[in-house]
């Protein structure tokens, strides 16, 4: 607990020592009023403080006001009947009292699980100066700068390793529990825990556009984001808490009037009392606290297994997903290509590599990597001038002043020169070498392990349709397709081709199923932006990912999207029970007051109980390992 909560829990013990000593005292009249008020005041002077303050703002109607009506009226009543029960009034108040304790126990315990799962911040960062290591803040080491990471320190920043090997622990950012071996050249993100080996490390970011601030501020923000079921709940309590004030009163009133006109018994005291019962019963409560917490609670839980979800929004709209589209290269295939043959050549294999790795040499794409890797030497970019990209194409450019032109058969139209079609499975990199056709590399692309068992396990989730959209080849496509199953594939698009091919994938949707977009977040920006949902898959390093997507997966594992899919419904399991049921509960009490069925003790009872519930249930939705 915390000091807040222990002066609350305080509170309540005084209190209910206070009331059950009063309840053995003989003693009546001012002198009971008195000692009773005393009572009162200690447990209930804050709500009474909240409702004045909400008064003086013109925000009248809310729980507080609420509380404070009906316990003051309580004591008012017993005052006018000269009864001497003050204990229901000061009950209502301790009761509702143990009630906001017990929500905020379990809010503050939901945040420091959340907190736990994500406590990837690092302290500081360890520079060598004069031969000794220094400790600083992360946000003051500029891009460059070398840092030390020691065994069981984490990476505080995104960098490159200079120097020394280790093992990774990434579950903190991905969920996977199997450590991941580093070492020089290779890439490394910050967040991570490092297990055995000191690293030497170049920073690429400055700390505040790393990743481990990437993902702190994503589940920061994330609450900002509402669900419409949480709409729902603020225009639902806007809307009922006058409405239940103004019923309230009018069950004070009309009924005595009524009576009255036809010549009865009033009973001013019995109306006023259901009236002021009616006004405890009301409270909304569990609604206006569990839905939030329930949405709160299903972002840590993902956030745990390595899904980030930008907003409650998006989680509400991942639960609706039932037809998923994919990016190939690098989402279903691992992205990792090889040069598997060179066919057709009217040069040596290696001089017409050289020629194409040299017109590659200044993308980053997975293939123009491959072509550089089957090179086998070292690039000299001196000898490459007037480079030019044309999308969805190829490469043009001059390697020795020789032009060179490297792309797909929609280059080779462009430029006019006859080509020949290749019947190999890959992609087909067709190359021209001063204006006459030099051959084709084909380029083969690997299948991740988990994208087939990750296609079945979405159909199993609710899934109707996976689709595939890829700028490969139709043969490429129909191979990789086929291996996994996928219902559709469309190729040989450009990236404004896979644009539209969602916009008529969305159009043949029905109005309750959503589209959920899966790419590498960087080349698919406008598709994820436009697909219902977008989820970015293994590009945590990316400012364009974690800016175009709705999710991101801090793994490139296909396996996490239909945990993604189960986690949101889970959530929205939780968050429509917890609707249903305080508004079941809360409608009956109601009734069962106005008719005098149920007295101010069963009211509240059912009033902290069914929050007591509803929260025990939204917390629920943190547990989802086992999805």
């Amino acid at each position: 607990m915390n000091k807040k909560q222990k002066k609350m829990l305080t509170r309540i013990l005084i209190a209910t020592v206070m009331l059950i000593a009063l309840y053995f005292l003989p003693v009546t009249g001012i002198l009971q009023l008195a000692l009773y008020l005393v009572v009162y005041l200690v447990i209930g002077y804050d709500i009474l403080k909240k409702a004045g303050k909400g008064i003086a703002n013109r925000r009248v109607f809310d729980e507080n006001f609420l509380m404070a009506v009906a316990t003051i009226g309580a004591f008012t009543l017993a005052i006018y009947q000269r009864s001497g029960d003050y204990i229901e009034g000061i009950a209502v108040m301790l009761f509702y009292q143990i009630g906001e304790l017990f929500q905020s126990y379990a809010v503050g315990k939901s945040r420091k699980n959340i907190s736990a799962l994500m406590d990837i911040r690092p302290d500081y960062a360890n520079i060598e100066r004069d031969g000794k290591l220094e400790k600083v803040d992360p946000d003051e080491v500029a891009i460059g700068s070398t840092i030390i990471v020691q065994p069981g320190e984490k990476i505080p920043i995104d960098g490159i390793i200079l120097e020394g090997t280790s093992t990774l622990n990434t579950s903190a950012l991905t969920g996977e529990s199997l450590p991941r071996e580093a070492a020089p050249g290779d890439e490394i993100i910050s967040g991570c825990i490092n297990m055995t080996g000191v690293l030497k490390i170049r920073t690429e970011k400055e700390f505040g556009e790393s990743t481990v601030s990437k993902i702190l501020e994503l589940v920061e923000n994330s609450s900002s984001r509402k669900s419409r079921s949480e709409d729902f709940i603020a225009r639902f309590a806007r809307v009922y808490t006058p409405a239940v004030c103004y019923s309230a009163l009018a069950l004070a009133v009309l009924p005595p009037v009524i009576l009255m006109l036809t010549g009865g018994d009033a009973q001013w005291g019995t109306w006023i009392y259901r009236a002021l019962t009616f006004l405890v019963t009301s409270c909304p409560c569990a609604l206006v606290v569990s839905i939030p917490l329930s949405f709160f609670a299903g972002i840590g839980g993902a956030s745990k297994e390595g899904v980030l979800v930008k907003g409650s929004n998006y989680l509400e709209t991942l639960s609706q997903v039932r037809c998923v589209v994919f990016d190939k290269t690098g989402t279903l295939t691992q992205g990792v290509f090889e040069v598997s043959g060179v066919h057709h050549n009217e040069m040596e294999n290696e001089k017409l590599l050289e020629y194409a790795a040299l017109a590659e040499c200044a993308s980053s794409h997975p293939i123009s990597k491959s072509l550089q890797r089957a090179y086998g030497k070292e690039i000299d970019r001196s000898r490459v001038t007037d480079i030019e990209e044309i999308s969805g194409h190829g490469i043009l450019a001059k390697v020795d002043g020789i032009p060179v032109a490297a792309g797909n058969s929609k280059l080779m139209k462009q430029l006019g020169i006859p080509y020949k079609d290749c019947h190999s499975v890959g992609t087909i990199i067709h190359m021209a070498v001063n204006g006459s056709y030099a051959g084709h590399i084909v380029i083969s692309d690997i299948v991740k392990p988990h994208s087939k068992e990750a296609i079945q396990k979405l159909r199993r989730s609710g899934v109707h349709k996976t689709v595939m959209l890829t700028g490969d080849t139709g043969k490429v496509a129909q191979a990789v397709a086929s291996e996994l199953g996928v219902d559709e594939v469309y190729s040989d698009l450009l990236p404004g081709d896979k644009v539209d091919k969602v916009e008529e994938l969305l159009a043949a949707c029905q109005s309750k199923e959503k589209l959920a977009f899966v790419g590498d977040g960087i080349n698919d920006a406008p598709v994820l932006s436009r697909a219902d949902i977008g989820i970015a898959m293994g590009a945590m390093g990316s400012d364009a990912a974690i800016e175009a997507a709705d999710v991101v997966l801090m793994d490139d594992n296909p396996m996490q999207i239909a945990k993604a899919i189960r986690i949101s419904r889970k959530c929205l399991r939780i968050v429509y029970q917890n609707i249903v049921f305080a508004l079941v509960i809360k409608f009956s009490c109601l009734a069962l007051v106005a008719v005098g069925v149920a007295n101010m003790w069963a009211a509240i009872f059912a009033d902290v109980g069914v929050m007591v519930l509803a929260v025990l249930n939204a917390v629920r939705a943190l547990r989802v390992h086992n999805l």
